[in-house]
């Protein structure tokens, strides 16, 4: 995604930090005589630690020497002490994994494991706080400095930005209640990951009472299970390009309070799993521009305007998917060029006025997570005419449009595989039926049929090409013993074909007075894709009611996962696979379908099995399958 910096910023930002921090202030002018200071449990604690021979054993003892400009650097190892920086001084870890600030036998309420002051470069360290109850990782106190490359685990706040405009990237934030504050500040906070299984976390909280900062939240990965991104009170932020997973019940990708103006353009909010309660982003009255945003997952609201003033609000060019509710929208609201698809009520509480669709996004890949529009998305260059995207055509609806979107080409791919295809008898036809494809380029079905199973599909087995998402087949030979064996695939406009969808079979019995029987059969499918990366769906098919269990082992035998644990009814089913960080912790969450595991799961085969007992709690079906997990 693309972000607000051009290269001469940046090339100008990294020569004011090498004339700041690297100097000290003499007569008013800057020299270029700052000391370089080390620490090493290794060295033997003689001041002024200048070589790492003479390194200090403490932290604090080369800040206490130490003057603005001054540089620090610190070895592997585990340091039990508070760090309380100076004005102008860099501190440099040696990395995250191996430099560590342990504060967990210090920390009390108010306790700042790190204290930054003005003009402070702080990075490379691991900052273990103590709980979620106590004390603070890193607080940042000063107008100006830079965090970058840290860890920090366990505290009620991992980065606190108190009246500072402190650049904080690349940060990890992992296990506090309140990954990064912004209170009082016009930080710039971008390219951070912030997780945390405490049961009512937020990933970043903004906060200013006078209502005049402008902090920047941008290409920031937050996985939550309360809020992504909540203004508690005031403030005006930019909040962009953004990444948010809602990983429980009742969580909030984006809640807003008091403030003059809100900026929420081109973030993904991801709902993981069912979540009745949960919504995507929860607008007050508080004037917003909303703009290019996608939010897709199976929750009970996509977009939600909730405070009293919708007159304050400005809708465009945004996408919901896959909700119960997609937007719910005061009637007063400006609220055009939007897309609400396979929700299910796409629009609440709103006319929909002609600018707001109802259409098949066609982006390229929602399992894997990649929302770019493929070549003929009926979003394309359909989004509001007022705002441009990067190449100065009209904006797309959607995640890449407008200022803050990307430059890319548009792939024209193949049509989905068509789905739930059924066969029955009917008027001595077999009658099949399937789901209809969505796709705008969309052109025909082809309809395959052959006397063995597991065909190989091609020309000479299309018996026909329909529009339709029905065939009546008249069989050649329907009073001979026979099997009979259908699949389809679609074709779109410029000749691509899909995968096949699953195969049905029909049994003819050979008596002349009686009807071909339709072999009704309980089916654990081939998951699609195959081979995978990030997820996959494993498809099944039930022909009676009854308590299904789905589960994902390794190569070895070792539960991964179980994805079903439920009394369904008959009928066509598919279930996603996403093994990748954001279900992180869900096995401690207490979910009923989670397991334990709490980490991403290698490359290599996986295996698929399918259990399910009849209403009598009779085993009436097992079959397993292989996938394939390339990273």
């Amino acid at each position: 995604m693309v972000k607000n910096n051009s290269n001469s910023s940046r090339i100008l930002f990294f020569l004011l930090s090498f004339l700041i921090f690297h100097s000290s202030a003499v007569g008013g002018f800057f020299t270029t005589n700052a000391t370089v200071r080390y620490v090493s449990h290794e060295g033997s604690n003689t001041p002024p630690y200048t070589t790492w021979e003479t390194a200090a054993d403490s932290i604090m003892f080369a800040i206490n020497i130490s003057v603005f400009g001054d540089t620090i650097y610190v070895a592997n190892g585990v340091y039990e002490e508070q760090v309380t920086m100076i004005r102008g001084l860099t501190l440099i870890g040696a990395g995250m994994d191996s430099c560590v600030i342990d504060t967990r036998q210090l920390a009390f309420s108010g306790f700042n494991s790190v204290t930054l002051k003005d003009s402070c470069v702080f990075k490379g360290f691991q900052i273990i706080v103590a709980n979620q109850d106590v004390g603070n990782g890193i607080k940042g106190e000063g107008p100006y400095g830079l965090i970058t490359l840290n860890k920090i685990k366990d505290g009620v706040n991992g980065i606190y930005l108190f009246q500072s405009d402190i650049k904080v990237e690349n940060n990890i934030c992992e296990n506090n209640r309140i990954g990064i504050r912004v209170s009082h500040s016009s930080s710039i906070v971008r390219g951070n990951n912030i997780y945390s299984d405490y049961f009512q976390d937020t990933g970043i909280i903004l906060v200013d009472f006078s209502v005049s900062e402008t902090p920047i939240i941008e290409a920031n990965n937050i996985t939550t299970n309360s809020f992504g991104i909540d203004i508690d009170f005031g403030t005006n932020p930019l909040i962009k390009n953004n990444i948010i997973y809602l990983i429980d019940d009742f969580a909030r990708g984006y809640s807003g309070s008091l403030s003059d103006t809100v900026k929420i353009f081109n973030n993904l909010i991801i709902a993981e799993g069912e979540q009745p309660h949960t919504r995507g982003m929860s607008i007050t009255g508080v004037p917003h521009l909303i703009r290019n945003n996608f939010v897709i997952g199976d929750m009970e609201v996509g977009i939600k305007q909730a405070g009293l003033n919708d007159s304050l609000l400005q809708l465009h060019n945004n996408v919901v998917m896959n909700a119960k509710y997609g937007f719910n929208m005061g009637v007063n609201a400006k609220f055009k060029y939007n897309n609400a698809w396979n929700n299910d009520i796409n629009y609440t509480n709103f006319g929909q006025d002609s600018t707001n669709l109802s259409v098949n996004p066609m982006i390229v890949s929602e399992d894997s997570l990649d929302f770019h529009l493929q070549m003929f998305s009926p979003l394309i260059d359909a989004g509001d005419p007022d705002i441009l995207d990067i190449d100065g055509s009209r904006s797309d609806i959607g995640l890449w449009g407008g200022p803050y979107g990307g430059r890319y080409t548009y792939r024209d791919l193949a049509p989905k595989p068509p789905s739930n295809l059924t066969a029955v008898y009917d008027s001595g036809f077999v009658l099949l039926r399937w789901n209809r494809n969505t796709e705008a380029d969309f052109y025909r079905y082809r309809v395959y049929r052959d006397t063995v199973p597991n065909f190989i599909y091609d020309t000479t087995k299309i018996i026909a090409v329909v529009v339709d998402t029905f065939y009546y087949d008249d069989l050649p030979e329907k009073y001979l013993a026979t099997d009979y064996y259908y699949k389809l695939t679609a074709m779109d406009s410029t000749g691509h074909q899909s995968a096949t969808s699953e195969e049905v079979h029909v049994t003819v019995t050979g008596v002349p007075e009686g009807p071909p029987i339709v072999v009704e059969e309980y089916k654990l499918l081939q998951n699609y894709p195959n081979p995978f990366n990030p997820s996959t769906k494993i498809p099944y098919r039930l022909i009676e009611p009854g308590y299904v269990k789905l589960y994902v082992y390794d190569i070895k035998g070792e539960l991964v996962k179980l994805l079903v644990n439920e009394y369904q009814t008959a009928g066509y089913y598919e279930v996603e696979f996403r093994p990748n960080s954001s279900e992180r912790g869900k096995g401690k969450l207490g979910l009923d379908w989670a397991t334990g595991y709490n980490d991403d799961i290698a490359s290599g085969i996986y295996i698929y099995q399918i259990m399910v007992k009849s209403d009598r709690s009779i085993p009436v079906f097992t079959d397993i399958n292989k996938m394939i997990l390339l990273k």
